[in-house]
C-alpha cells in the first residue's frame, strides 16, 4: 500500500522569517508538527524536559533542524523556562501534556501547564497560541444520543469524566485545560485557536510507542484474546500536525477544530489488520457480545476541512502505523500464513 501524500517539504513563504515555540517537541504528534514547520521554512524552538536526552535525538535528524531547529529545556510546571523559550516567538503550538488517567500526574501539568503557556505567549506578545485539545474535551456525555453529530460547539460533562465508574481523568483534564486556556486567552487578549484529535495514529518520529500506538500493538502481538464491544475515531499524525499548521497560518482561523476521519467498532479495526497483515495472531472474538454492539460517535469536521485539509483514510492510517511499528523493531516482521 503505498504512502499518503505529505505536506510540501520544500519551505515555503509561510514560515520563512518566522519562529515559533512548540512544547513537548519529543511528542508524537509534537514531533509532527515540528517536522512539517521546519518543512513550511519556519525556525522552530522545542521545548523538552532533558535537551541532551537521546530520545530526541529525531528531531535533530528532520529536515532542516540543523539550521533552524533549537531545543530548550523546559517544564510546563516552570513558568520561567517556558517563558525564556517563548519569549521572541511569533507564535506557540502547545502540544505538551501527559496521557495518564492518574489524576495526580494529569491535571497539574495539563491545566497549572496550559496557563504557564498562554501567559507567557501573552507577554510575548506572539501572534496565535495552537492548542492541542482533544475529542476527550468534545464527547463525553452520557445523555447525548449516538445520532447527534457533534462539531465544535459540543463540550464534555466533566462530572461524567470523573464518575468512578469511568475514571477518565485524561478526558477530564483535557476538558479544564481547554476551558481554562479559552478562560485566560480572553482575559489577556491572546489569539487561540484548538484543534481537537481523536486517536493519533501513523508513522512514529520518535524511537519509543507512544500510548496510542500501543492500542494497535496489543492486537498483532497478541497480548490479547479479544477485542473490545467499543468504537474509537481515528486520524492519521500527520493529518493532525498539517491541521495545526494551517489553523495558525490562516488569518481568519478561530475557535475550535475537530480532527476526525473515521469511528469505527473495535471489530472493524482488528478486520482490517487482518486483511493488511494476516501473519500476525489478531483476536477474532468480542471481549462482551452479550450486550449490543455499540454505536459509532459522529462528528463533524467541515470546518477544518474548510482549511484545505483531506483526511487520510483509516485503513492507510492502520497501515502505516503497523509498517513504523515493524521498522522501528517494535513489532517482529512475520512471514505470511498462507
Amino acid at each position: 500500500m503505498p504512502g499518503a501524500a505529505d505536506i510540501s517539504s520544500s519551505p515555503a513563504a509561510g514560515g520563512h522569517g518566522q519562529t515559533v515555540c512548540v512544547t513537548g517537541a519529543g511528542g508524537f504528534i509534537a514531533s509532527w508538527i515540528v517536522k512539517l514547520l521546519l518543512a513550511r521554512g519556519y525556525t522552530v524552538r522545542g521545548t523538552v524536559r532533558n535537551p541532551e536526552d537521546p530520545k530526541n535525538d529525531h528531531l535533530r535528524e528532520l529536515e532542516g533542524a540543523k539550521e533552524r531547529l533549537t531545543l530548550w529545556e523546559a517544564d510546563l510546571l516552570d513558568f520561567h523556562s517556558l517563558r525564556a523559550a517563548i519569549a521572541g516567538c511569533h507564535g506557540v503550538f502547545h502540544a505538551a501534556c501527559p496521557i495518564t488517567d492518574d489524576p495526580e500526574q494529569m491535571l497539574r501539568p495539563a491545566v497549572d501547564g496550559t496557563k504557564n503557556v498562554i501567559m507567557a505567549a501573552s507577554e510575548a506578545k506572539v501572534r496565535r497560541v495552537v492548542f492541542t485539545s482533544s475529542v476527550g474535551a468534545v464527547y463525553m456525555d452520557p445523555n447525548r444520543s449516538h445520532d447527534v453529530v457533534m462539531d465544535e460547539s459540543y463540550w464534555s460533562d466533566l462530572e461524567y469524566c470523573k464518575d468512578t465508574k469511568v475514571l477518565n481523568w485524561y478526558c477530564y483534564g483535557k476538558t479544564v485545560a481547554e476551558q481554562t486556556a479559552w478562560k485566560l486567552a480572553k482575559e489577556l487578549g491572546v489569539d487561540l485557536v484548538v484543534v481537537n484529535p481523536v486517536v493519533v495514529l501513523g508513522p512514529l518520529l520518535q524511537s519509543s510507542v507512544n500510548a496510542s500506538s500501543v492500542h494497535i500493538l496489543k492486537y498483532l502481538a497478541g497480548w490479547v484474546n479479544t477485542y473490545a464491544n467499543a468504537v474509537q475515531g481515528y486520524v492519521h499524525v500527520r493529518d493532525v500536525a498539517q491541521a495545526h499548521v494551517l489553523v495558525f497560518e490562516a488569518q481568519p482561523a478561530s475557535g475550535r477544530y475537530l480532527c476526525v476521519d473515521s469511528v469505527i467498532h473495535r471489530g472493524e479495526v482488528v478486520e482490517i489488520l487482518g486483511e493488511l497483515f494476516p501473519e500476525y495472531p489478531l483476536p477474532t472474538k468480542c471481549s462482551d457480545e452479550k450486550k449490543p454492539i455499540a454505536k459509532p460517535h459522529k462528528f463533524n469536521c467541515q470546518k477544518v476541512k474548510e482549511l484545505g485539509l483531506e483526511f487520510t483514510p483509516v485503513k492507510q492510517c492502520l497501515y502505516e502505523t503497523v509498517k513504523s511499528l515493524q521498522e522501528k523493531g517494535h513489532l517482529a516482521t512475520l512471514p505470511k500464513r498462507h
